[in-house]
């Protein structure tokens, strides 16, 4: 490869906020801040520091524009964005054989265009537990993360928005949990299928099993209650859209270089044993390398599998591994990479008497095309919504099931679920429909607090900084996810049994159907169908300062260096029993927030 290290001083002050596509446009490659990763938590970082004029920021973002990428603006069109392979605008990661999963490589899809895997996930937004942040508070000796103290974050992140239907919204949300001044849109579904009241006359029926929650973002989530999704008058809203929009991105002090793929952080010196990193090397054309310039931090925000990756290549992880890979050890720490942590889900699938579930258009191209048309003319229809539910079910286990005899309860505490049902109106992800086609519903089943650990590793194979990483998502190697998993089907199957669902629900697809049959026969159907989540955290962990593992302090400064914070899902130590967008978004608040205290 040719290195090309460019220093260009330059009064950044005089120029306009502008995305940039060629770095030969930019008028000089030396900011205040680099933010690595223009995703879900970088474009937070940049937009709140360049509320300060006197800093300036470049983002370097590995992808493309979001702009005029129709799959990811339209919600209903979500679910092909993690099935299908070789989209421009995904990474197109695969795992290593999951070993507790049939040894099934996984296409593992994160986002490769601006607003990150915010701009091509399934929009849910969902806080966790205030007993998940509690334990963030507990195990970074830092209050500041906790529930409480975390609060004003998520408000400054969500703008609460009328659902593009404008239905009556009443008692599906509780208006005191919500903010309406933020920047992210988040809504309740716009479009209303058959089944939804059917879900709501369920927790009538069963309340001791599957009581309604109001609101499951209040802190105490469980039970069933409506689907909170980031979408605004019809429309994704991801981190893209919100913070960079056009009146953000038009700051002078703001700029932002796509197709810009960062390989590692280099350091100032690294004489007398003191390592500060200042600048970070990036290509457009994985042949050309560039450099640019921190004069007060680099802030890594590429995501649970980019941030590590880029320690590594970087020299910071354990020192045998980087030995080994021919890398030049610069900061020792062994947990660079490790505690991956992953929400093992597994899609359950039944036949029903409507045709009206999202089959509708899925499989009908003609159908399809007038939903389209209709969403462009006025934002309305069935495309409104992603395609993966109106309702979410949090669950516990029962406190004397016996798997607690062998292994410590994973969860938070007593207010965290421990499985999640995803209730949607149409086929399972990754499900293929049935020779002879017909209708369905769905009910994801997720084991939200986790307690199966993976790895992101560098490719040894097919080496280089911008290869990809070895993925290892851990998937159910531990048994207590295996168990907990049995358990969240059983619940989707008790859960149909209620009257709401006579004469709806026809019978579980063939394969389900037989996983039915005994716990062996689900425990194989289970490990044949488990995906990952697409939620991973923890692979550059936060600890307290004197831990003797992790890999950043509470204020997300990397340990035993200097000059750069990481910022994003990676850093979270623990899982959130929910998915991980909103946690990503109130981290990405509060960092900001914790460079500013030190910088202004």
């Amino acid at each position: 490869m040719t290195s090309v290290i460019l220093v260009l001083f330059s009064f950044l002050s005089a120029c306009r906020g502008k995305l940039y596509s060629n770095v030969t446009e930019l008028p000089g490659l030396t900011y205040d801040f680099i933010v690595v990763g223009g995703g879900t938590a970088g474009n937070v970082v940049a937009n709140r520091l360049t509320e300060n004029p006197d800093f300036s920021v470049i983002v370097l973002e590995a992808g493309g524009p979001n702009v005029g990428v129709l799959d990811s603006e339209v919600p209903g069109l979500d679910l092909g964005l993690f099935t299908t392979p070789g989209l421009p605008y995904t990474w197109n990661f695969v795992t290593t054989p999951q070993v507790a999963a049939n040894n099934r490589v996984m296409l593992y899809q994160r986002g490769h265009l601006l607003g990150g895997t915010s701009s091509i996930n399934g929009m849910w937004y969902t806080r966790g537990s205030q007993d998940d942040f509690d334990r963030f508070a507990n195990v970074t000796g830092d209050p500041g993360w906790s529930w409480s103290a975390i609060q004003p974050y998520f408000r400054k992140n969500e703008k609460w928005t009328e659902p593009a239907d404008h239905h009556n919204t009443s008692n599906q949300y509780d208006p005191a949990v919500h903010s309406t001044t933020g920047i992210n849109s988040v809504s309740l579904p716009g479009y209303q299928w058959p089944m939804f009241p059917r879900v709501i006359e369920t927790t009538v029926e069963m309340p001791e099993e599957f009581p309604f929650v109001l609101d499951y973002n209040a802190g105490r989530p469980l039970g069933v209650g409506w689907a909170q999704n980031t979408i605004g008058h019809g429309a994704r809203s991801s981190s893209a859209v919100s913070y960079l929009a056009a009146q953000y991105l038009d700051r002078p002090n703001l700029h932002v270089l796509v197709n810009a793929q960062v390989s590692r952080a280099l350091p100032r010196n690294t004489s007398g044993g003191d390592v500060h990193f200042n600048q970070v090397e990036f290509s457009q054309d994985m042949t050309q390398l560039f450099v640019v310039n921190a004069l007060k931090e680099i802030i890594i925000s590429a995501g649970t599998i980019g941030t590590p990756q880029i320690l590594l290549n970087s020299g910071v992880g354990n020192k045998t591994t980087l030995t080994s890979n021919g890398i030049a050890v610069l900061v020792d720490l062994p947990s660079v990479g490790q505690n991956l942590s992953e929400q093992p889900l597994v899609p359950n699938s039944w036949f029903v008497n409507t045709t009206q579930t999202f089959e509708s258009y899925s499989q009908n191209s003609t159908q399809l095309s007038e939903d389209l048309s209709l969403w462009n003319r006025t934002r309305q229809g069935p495309l409104v919504s992603t395609v993966v539910g109106g309702h979410m079910a949090w669950l516990r286990l029962d406190t004397n099931s016996t798997i607690f005899e062998q292994h410590p309860d994973p969860a938070a505490g007593i207010n965290t679920p421990h499985i999640e049902l995803q209730i949607a109106s149409g086929i399972g992800l990754e499900t293929a429909i049935p020779a002879g086609g017909g209708n369905f519903i769905s009910f994801q089943a997720a084991v939200v607090s986790s307690a199966s650990r993976g790895s992101i590793s560098l490719n040894t194979t097919d080496p280089g900084p911008f290869s990809f990483p070895m993925i290892d998502l851990g998937l159910l190697t531990n048994d207590y996810d295996l168990f907990a998993m049995r358990i969240a089907v059983k619940k989707a199957v008790k859960f149909l049994s209620a009257n709401a669902w006579k004469g709806f629900v026809i019978r579980p697809i063939d394969d389900l159907a037989q996983a039915l049959t005994s716990d062996d026969a689900l425990d194989a159907y289970i490990r044949a169908t488990v995906v990952g989540a697409d939620h991973p955290v923890g692979s550059a962990a936060m600890s307290a300062e004197n831990a003797t593992w992790g890999v950043v302090d509470p204020d997300l400064l990397l340990k035993n260096a200097t000059g750069i914070r990481i910022i994003d899902a990676s850093a979270m130590p623990f899982v959130p029993s929910g998915h991980t967008q909103a946690p990503t978004y109130a981290v990405a608040e509060r960092g900001a927030d914790l460079i500013k205290q030190k910088w202004m």
